[in-house]
């Protein structure tokens, strides 16, 4: 009924803005405080003001089709909408604004609200946030809308190592300061967190993006305890660079006061970095990020403590003109190299290598033609190793898809 409610709301919604007068429609004034750090990503999008009202409305779509084969075998072809993407802004005040975004992922089939809060501004270094946040560990979660990457599916490490797209409820504080071509920015929550599920899954490792399925979390903690995260960024003209960690009690340790286990801590680190390079405009974006979970002795060695992973794209423009019609047109070409690791370390009896792990080359073309839609063709290649070492799947097709602001 929950989610009946929130589609019945969402038409709803969509359908008073259909009889908007299109003349009343214009671009909303952006932030005066945006200036490209991944931490205003949620801000730094375009959106679409209704008159003279204070509500700006915004969103984006994803559309793919796909051909893979794993050692020879495939399903064939395939298409999805693996999301569609809904926000809403409004200034209450001129230090006090509201974002929401709300996503239909899979054509319909979950509904999700990424991020819903309040943001009240006291001074460009002290300002307060609460609700929905997505939790800032490494960049990609923050700053993920499909219209901003020229590859058709996210970054391994950040969906399938990291949960991204991670989002909880909580409270925090957040500040920038600038100084001439330098800005500094950072962020601290604390909101709710993981549940047992990172170990107890059906993908037979310790698995964090488990803990998503948990709708729970948008209610009360499952243990009491506060995920605490927290990013500092500094950046240097068009050059980026972000530290960042979360970390906490995973496990539910105590019930009705009596205790059921140890406490059980989770731990993450992530660097973040993104650059352009001015003689050639080529354009680098990536992060790697490490993770300790203390799981119980009495797991098997394939749930492992410790993983790690993440992802390079680098991004050649050849092309700047007017191209099909298309003014200010762009043609890229790129290419993604990404690993994962599910399970550092070795196996007790024998000392041997836990393996368990995966790369990617992805090499893309990418059409431009305005900097909001992006239409891109990719080839991934894959290798992935199972817990044993053995000789690895390899896993190749080609992906087409497209993505817009709207």
């Amino acid at each position: 009924m929950r989610y009946l409610y929130s589609i019945t709301l969402l038409i709803c919604s969509l359908s008073a803005w259909t009889q908007v007068d299109s003349s009343l429609l214009k671009k909303a004034a952006k932030d005066s405080t945006i200036t490209g750090m991944n931490m205003d990503a949620v801000y730094n999008r375009p959106f679409l003001q209704v008159g003279k009202t204070p509500i700006a409305v915004g969103g984006y779509i994803e559309a793919d089709y796909q051909y893979m084969g794993e050692d020879g075998l495939t399903e064939g072809h395939s298409f999805r909408i693996p999301r569609l993407t809904i926000f809403m802004s409004s200034a209450i005040h001129q230090k006090i604004k509201f974002l929401t975004e709300l996503e239909l992922e899979e054509g319909g089939k979950e509904i999700a609200i990424e991020f819903a809060a309040l943001d009240f501004n006291f001074h460009p270094l002290l300002n307060l946030r609460g609700g929905v946040i997505m939790n800032p560990i490494g960049a990609f979660n923050q700053n993920h809308d499909g219209p901003k990457w020229e590859f058709v599916d996210r970054p391994l490490s950040a969906e399938q190592m990291l949960p991204a797209t991670w989002s909880n409820v909580g409270f925090g504080i957040y500040g920038k300061h600038y100084q001439n071509d330098w800005a500094f920015g950072y962020e601290g929550y604390l909101t709710n967190g993981f549940n047992n599920a990172i170990i107890e899954n059906d993908q037979n490792r310790t698995f964090l993006p488990a803990s998503k399925a948990n709708a729970d979390r948008f209610e009360e903690t499952n243990n009491g305890e506060p995920l605490i995260t927290l990013k500092t960024g500094l950046r240097y003209k068009n050059n980026e660079i972000g530290l960042s960690y979360m970390g906490g009690i995973y496990n539910t340790h105590t019930e009705d006061g009596l205790v059921l286990e140890n406490k059980r801590r989770l731990d993450v680190w992530a660097v973040d970095f993104n650059t352009t390079l001015t003689p050639t405009k080529t354009y680098l974006v990536g992060e790697y990020a490490w993770i300790w979970v203390d799981v119980p002795a009495s797991y098997s060695q394939q749930y492992g403590n410790q993983q790690h992973g993440g992802f390079i794209d680098i991004v050649q423009p050849v092309l700047n003109r007017t191209i099909l019609g298309f003014t200010k047109a762009t043609l890229n070409v790129a290419c993604r190299l990404e690993y994962v690791d599910w399970n550092v370390g070795s196996f007790r009896e024998t000392g041997e290598n836990i393996s368990d792990d995966i790369w990617a080359v992805v090499p893309a073309v990418s059409f431009r033609p305005t900097a909001q839609t992006v239409i891109r063709l990719n080839y991934r290649i894959m290798r992935q190793q199972d817990i044993l070492g053995n000789p690895p799947a390899s896993i190749a097709g080609v992906q087409f898809g497209i993505s817009s602001y709207f």
